[in-house]
């Protein structure tokens, strides 16, 4: 080999071996960019609102090399559509109603918690002048309720109850800021909400409540992910359960400070926050078959009243087991 030759090949390998490198710090940089887990919430998510206000999950993903990006919606259905569609990766709880019309769409959804029963965490309610006395009233009049949310089953369980159908009362579909303003302005005859809204309701306009869930509706909230995140990440998923399960204590042990810290996020006064947190049970559990029963009672329900497409098999779903 020529003195020339050699020169080249050894500045050819030089070259080579600074790329290499180049490469691999690269590589290093993109493997330490956090990826980014979508979580959706609505105002009523009680845990992931104090999580989130708290900077709780954000600290407890970091060494998962998770980073969170935080999605804000009006209800439950909306939030589902979403992660159907791929633009979310985790939901924060939706009432127990949410994940059948999901179900019925053909989402893919895997179920990560349940919240204990909290039947008396939504009510029927009326205005304190209101003639109408009991739910067998409501015949002819026009109720405003968030479409697919547990409001909507509790309407029409509490009508069937009564002897009456959804056919037999005009709905209103309507978020809860658009229901409490139709309400307040007589535009409903009644209106069929959840907490905290119930309690800011009753709290701050004179109300009274015609029926709530009990012996009805159970209200059982689900948090969940699309099923392709939760086998891509079931680390995250595990986090955010022990995080939830956690939080569901604190709230209920410490109903005063929980109530204080969520004020300011809620736009609520602290008493109003306190009332309605105590009608929910924030015991978090793992989701098994067990649990599952009222939510084909809830499906054959829709069907019934030809609220959904299909009919579906409820029990036919992928859960998560946080312990493994």
């Amino acid at each position: 080999m020529t003195h020339s030759s050699a020169s080249i090949s050894r500045r050819t390998a030089i070259a080579t071996i600074a790329a290499l490198g180049s490469g691999a710090v690269l590589a290093q940089g993109v493997a330490a960019r956090p990826a980014t887990v979508r979580l959706g919430y609505q105002k009523s998510s009680t845990l992931i609102a104090v999580l989130k206000a708290q900077g709780t999950l954000e600290k407890q993903l970091a060494p998962l090399n998770a980073a969170l990006s935080w999605h804000e919606f009006t209800s439950g259905l909306p939030l589902l559509e979403a992660l159907n569609l791929d633009n979310l990766d985790i939901s924060a709880d939706v009432a127990d109603t949410v994940p059948v019309f999901a179900q019925a769409a053909g989402a893919d959804l895997t179920f990560i918690a349940q919240e204990a029963p909290s039947p008396a965490a939504q009510a029927i309610v009326v205005r304190e002048d209101s003639p109408l006395k009991n739910v067998a009233d409501l015949k002819g009049k026009k109720i405003g309720f968030a479409k697919a949310a547990g409001a909507h089953y509790l309407l029409i369980a509490a009508l069937d109850k009564a002897g009456l159908s959804f056919k037999d009362i005009e709905p209103a579909y309507l978020t809860p800021a658009d229901g409490r303003a139709a309400f307040e302005k007589g535009a409903i005859d009644a209106w069929v909400v959840w907490d905290p809204f119930l309690a800011a309701a009753q709290r701050q306009s004179k109300v009274r409540v015609l029926a709530d869930g009990a012996g009805i509706a159970s209200y059982q909230r689900y948090y969940l992910a699309s099923s392709k995140f939760a086998k891509a990440r079931p680390d995250v998923l595990r986090v955010v359960y022990a995080e939830l399960e956690k939080t569901g204590r604190w709230v209920k042990q410490n109903p005063k400070e929980a109530a204080t810290l969520l004020s300011p996020v809620w736009g609520l006064d602290a008493a109003t926050i306190e009332q309605a947190n105590a009608r929910r049970s924030y015991a978090v559990r793992p989701v098994v078959p067990e649990v599952l029963g009222e939510q084909q009672r809830i499906a054959d329900a829709f069907l019934t009243e030809k609220l959904l497409p299909r009919k579906i098999d409820a029990l036919n779903v992928a859960l998560f087991k946080p312990g493994v």
